[in-house]
């Protein structure tokens, strides 16, 4: 069915700053092509959360575009996946890993915007994360950390400086002058494994962190969660992998494992976990993949697994 009436979230703080600056261009875009939007923005993510849901509840819009970074992009998911809406993503902020791997436009946000529109009576199914912490239920379509990975994300989302993936690097070093191996108790399609790492991640796609290539073969539509596994190394031996994370050359190392499943649950204690960019909650983590749980706008050419 045709789109009649798109809602619209804007993070403000997005981009350095500059989440509202472009929003205003996403929303004059829509009004030039006659489009049909509410702007369902709020003071907070939780007032744009129940502003969206109310919305599409009532039938007032029957698809959604978010602008901003990951952050926004991870709210939206969930709003997408509890109510079936399809979902449009605006990249708006310093990672935009969702954005990229659905193939719509990074830096530009006018383009994106028309690149949504283009695809309104064509959207797709990908797959989605059904997740658990101890925050509850929730969804995910990137990827989520629950050890070493999520302290550096934390650590990240606190410095003010510098902007963009720069900073995800000076975190780990900074993590990196007090950590020990993480014990980690995991069930992987109901296989008990116990193993000590560095990393472990969930992927659905490739990369997380603005651009680390954690999981290169992943795909968003295969039906199929990736478990990434860093086994314990020495500190020097991690600050010689780590940069490989750019350009996926990382999976070569012996220490590297990555496990496709279906469902898991990994345990490390207290550590925090990080979903898309965001706090979810401590450990334990499960999640399952669920295939085709979430419509979305996307560029079929250049999607993550070309979908």
């Amino acid at each position: 069915m045709p789109i009649k009436n798109f809602g619209v979230i804007i993070n403000p703080s997005a981009g350095k700053g500059q989440g509202a600056a472009k929003g205003r261009l996403v929303l004059e875009v829509l009004r030039q092509a006659q489009q049909n939007f509410t702007d369902l923005s709020g003071s907070s993510l939780e007032e744009a959360n129940a502003n969206a849901r109310r919305a599409i509840s009532d039938r007032l819009v029957d698809a959604l575009i978010v602008v901003g970074g990951d952050g926004i992009a991870h709210l939206g998911v969930n709003i997408a996946c509890d109510t079936g809406v399809t979902l449009g993503i605006i990249a708006a902020g310093t990672g935009n890993d969702l954005a990229r791997s659905l193939g719509l436009p990074e830096h530009d946000v006018e383009a994106a915007a028309r690149a949504i529109l283009e695809l309104a009576d064509k959207p797709s199914r990908v797959d989605a994360i059904r997740a658990s912490t101890s925050d509850g239920d929730f969804w995910f379509f990137g990827s989520a950390s629950a050890g070493f990975d999520a302290l550096v994300n934390q650590r990240a989302n606190q410095m003010t400086w510098p902007k963009g993936p720069r900073r995800y690097e000076l975190a780990m070093v900074a993590e990196l002058a007090k950590f020990k191996p993480i014990h980690y108790q995991a069930i992987i399609d109901g296989e008990h494994r116990s193993f000590d790492a560095m990393l472990c991640a969930v992927a659905n796609g490739p990369a997380f962190g603005g651009g680390m290539m954690i999981a290169p073969h992943a795909s968003i539509d295969d039906g199929y969660l990736d478990l990434f596994i860093v086994h314990a190394m020495s500190r020097a031996e991690l600050l010689k992998v780590f940069p490989k994370v750019y350009t996926g050359r990382h999976v070569t190392h012996p220490a590297v494992e990555f496990v496709r499943a279906k469902q898991v649950k990994i345990s490390s204690g207290k550590m925090p976990v990080y979903c898309d960019g965001e706090p979810r909650g401590f450990s334990p983590l499960t999640a399952t993949a669920v295939p085709e749980a979430l419509s979305v706008f996307a560029n079929r050419n250049s999607a993550a697994g070309n979908l």
